[in-house]
């Protein structure tokens, strides 16, 4: 099997896999990152979701051939202690019931306020919109993805 040379969370890993595996299994079985969350293994639910550059990815539909040489960042990346001004929001506002979605959730809307310091609540409904909670816990996630957005304005 090939070697890749990745960099995640700013450190640079070495995983000896196929270069075929999908990037969350990369994440949870050689790395020991188990944060990132499977849900669908089809990309459709966003509990995979991780940043690559800085852009939302969904890593169960992801190969790892497709983002060596990227800057890969897990929800445990985010931020060290957990003070991202989303994770923050997400406590305010207390967001998770089940909590299996948090970690993709977070990882969508942190990436989207990189890009939209201050969304409407039409922008932030369909900015999260491929992201499925089995809770249906829509309204809390979009409360606090304002605020986030509010407390990185």
């Amino acid at each position: 099997m090939p070697t890749y040379q990745l960099k995640v969370n700013g450190e640079s890993k070495t995983v000896d896999v196929a270069s075929d595996t999908p990037v969350l299994w990369v994440l949870r079985d050689h790395l020991d990152l188990v944060g990132t969350k499977y849900g669908c293994g089809i990309g459709q639910c966003g509990a995979c979701t991780i940043h690559v550059d800085g852009n939302p990815l969904r890593s169960c539909s992801t190969t790892l051939e497709q983002v060596e040489g990227k800057a890969i960042t897990t929800i445990e990346g985010l931020s060290q202690d957990g003070s991202h001004p989303v994770q923050e929001a997400w406590k305010e506002v207390d967001v998770p019931q089940c909590g299996y979605c948090q970690a993709g959730q977070i990882m969508t809307a942190s990436a989207f306020l990189e890009n939209n310091s201050n969304p409407t609540e039409e922008e932030i409904k369909n900015a999260m919109h491929g992201n499925i909670c089995r809770c249906a816990s829509y309204t809390r996630i979009r409360k606090a993805v304002a605020i986030a957005a509010e407390k990185m304005s």
